[in-house]
């Protein structure tokens, strides 16, 4: 399949890794059919963007809508709204934005070209994600929902790196990164507070911290070597 051309030994070890694990969690602790799809088309899309590969944007459909509903049974309101309202229709317009900026060369099997932050690019990046999590917190906490400020914070986090892979920019990662220990932190709060089995998200976003260590590395990679291509 075009879609798996050129994956490194470790890529395919640790995707397949982790969905046995979630397949053992799904028959030995009960989890949820739902939790399990979401989990592993959740892991299918992340590894396929640490790849560059547009073919992510199809499992993220799948993961989107059922992340959304079962962040939604735990009161984790941002996280559902953030899913159906944003990422839902953004992995759309993610599959059109790439296409229209496809590499016309095979580095390492990537589909589109990679493009990097410049320090000013940063400063209004960090000054927007200290502001929104600090409004979005407040509209949060008056919905009265749980673990308000870790879950703007993981909500502005994710907008913010959501269009910072639109726009193709390798330092995504590095707050794909900051959200994916902000998640594991949440679902642990709620899955100790309030119990349930959906212990395959605390996977699927353990799963997720190890791609986005392993996208960073790639993307930056990616970067240089398209850069040498172009001189």
């Amino acid at each position: 399949m075009g879609i798996f051309k050129n994956w490194t030994r470790f890529e395919i070890i640790w995707l397949i890794t982790f969905m046995l694990v979630n397949i053992y969690l799904f028959f030995a602790w009960s989890d949820s059919l739902l939790g399990l799809i979401s989990s592993i088309s959740g892991m299918l899309c992340v590894v396929l963007v640490a790849k560059g590969k547009i073919a992510n944007y199809y499992f993220g459909i799948v993961q989107t809508l059922t992340y959304a509903y079962i962040a939604y049974g735990y009161g984790l309101y941002g996280e559902a709204m953030l899913n159906a309202l944003f990422y839902f229709p953004v992995q759309f317009i993610g599959i059109y934005l790439w296409r229209q900026h496809k590499t016309n060369r095979d580095v390492k099997g990537e589909d589109v070209k990679v493009k990097s932050l410049t320090k000013k690019g940063w400063l209004y990046t960090l000054v927007s994600i200290v502001v929104l999590t600090i409004g979005y917190g407040f509209f949060l906490k008056y919905l009265e929902g749980n673990f308000v400020w870790t879950d703007s914070a993981t909500n502005v986090l994710s907008i913010t790196a959501q269009i910072l892979m639109l726009k193709r920019f390798a330092e995504q990662w590095l707050l794909w990164i900051s959200v994916n220990v902000l998640s594991i932190i949440l679902w642990a709060s709620a899955l100790i507070s309030q119990g349930g089995n959906d212990f395959s998200m605390l996977v699927m976003w353990t799963a997720f911290l190890v791609n986005s260590i392993y996208g960073y590395i790639n993307w930056r990679k990616l970067y240089v070597n398209q850069k040498k291509e172009a001189v």
